[in-house]
């Protein structure tokens, strides 16, 4: 192995405990009232229909945060505005409070840095903006230990076409089967990896796998 590449939401950075903080400390501006598990729900849900929806193709990353919107505001009892505008800055809300809740997995930097004593080249796949993706990973410190940071948008390809994973190890100078990719999601971390040449394993947290023990493993 030659080249680790791991996904960035919710394998190195704790993508939903950042937005549950977020939330609780919108909430009472937006005017929902307390933040419940409902509304944690309802807001994930509304979050991985609309961004599905960008990565297709179908809405602008503008309009998809428009339709979580949409989609939310009803839930915690609140009218859905008429106007881009209005949804935008309803919107800003969220946006303005969301970086100071980023945080990284405590198990991000231990393997990061097992990955760079075995001599490997270290990527992260990821489907987003590019700019919202690398503010991540400067704001929780793993940005240094980086060698190539590859964005859906950046790529004009979306895990899990397979042109996501092959250009991420052209960009490392890899070979496909010289790259390992961890991450979350089986789908678009492991089966679309795999189906691309890569060695791929799966980040179950739910099950007490580690980043750290995935790292080793190889």
């Amino acid at each position: 192995m030659k080249a680790v590449i791991f996904d960035l939401d919710d394998t190195l950075f704790d993508h939903y405990s950042s937005v549950v903080a977020t939330l609780r400390a919108w909430m009472p501006v937006l005017g929902g009232g307390e933040l419940t598990d409902e509304h944690v729900t309802q807001w994930f849900v509304a979050e991985h229909r609309n961004f599905e929806l960008w990565l297709a193709g179908e809405l602008s990353h503008q309009d998809q945060r428009r339709g979580r919107l949409r989609d939310f505001l009803p839930a915690v009892g609140q009218p859905v505005p008429t106007s881009d505008a209005e949804l935008d800055e309803i919107f800003s809300g969220f946006l303005n409070r969301y970086p100071l809740y980023w945080t990284a997995f405590p198990d991000a930097l231990p393997a990061l840095e097992v990955a760079k004593s075995n001599g490997w080249r270290i990527g992260v796949l990821t489907n987003g903006t590019v700019a919202q993706q690398n503010a991540k990973l400067a704001a929780i410190g793993l940005a240094g230990h980086i060698d190539v940071v590859s964005t859906s948008e950046g790529l004009g390809f979306s895990k899990p076409a397979p042109e996501s994973y092959l250009l991420t190890c052209t960009a490392l100078g890899v070979d496909p089967s010289e790259a390992l990719m961890i991450g979350d999601n089986l789908d678009k971390d492991v089966l679309g990896a795999r189906a691309a040449g890569l060695t791929a394993e799966h980040l179950d947290r739910a099950a007490g796998i580690t980043l750290t023990q995935l790292v080793r493993a190889v």
